[in-house]
């Protein structure tokens, strides 16, 4: 199916993800977008090289990577879906920021997400997601966080 409804649904999973960080709800929304493994790619801004790994190690990464974090804010904009029966590539552009409770300014994270999704019997879920940062500032140094591979 290439539906208007299955592009609707893949832009709320998109802001769902968003939400993870920004509500700081690691309990139920992560189930609600993501596979139970999944493949993450964020090295153009941590470094690491990309892995995959099953959801609950995950939550546990997101947990610790977004405690520091007094606020953050994802806009995440400009979708282009591909659909392709029961799977999407999702292109989007993303404008993060995240404040410290120390009053430095906002490290702001620029660039794009290339996301894929699959149509499971619960909807849609993302199976890779992958960040590409074209500018970043005010990055501050964090601790290794990086779960077990």
């Amino acid at each position: 199916m290439n539906t208007l409804e299955d592009r609707a649904e893949l832009v709320e999973l998109i802001s769902h993800y968003a939400d993870i960080a920004d509500l700081k709800e690691f309990t139920t929304l992560p189930g609600r977008v993501f596979t139970d493994v999944l493949t993450l790619d964020f090295e153009s801004v941590t470094g690491m090289a990309p892995m995959t790994i099953p959801l609950s190690d995950y939550v546990e990464a997101l947990r610790a990577s977004f405690a520091p974090f007094k606020a953050t804010h994802h806009a995440i904009t400009g979708h282009v879906i591909d659909l392709d029966g029961d799977t999407a590539k999702i292109h989007a552009h993303v404008r993060a920021e995240h404040w410290l409770p120390a009053g430095t300014g906002p490290w702001l994270v620029v660039g794009f997400y290339d996301n894929e999704a699959v149509r499971t019997p619960d909807g849609w879920r993302l199976n890779r997601v992958k960040l590409t940062a074209v500018h970043q500032e005010n990055q501050p140094t964090m601790p290794d966080v990086a779960p077990a591979r």
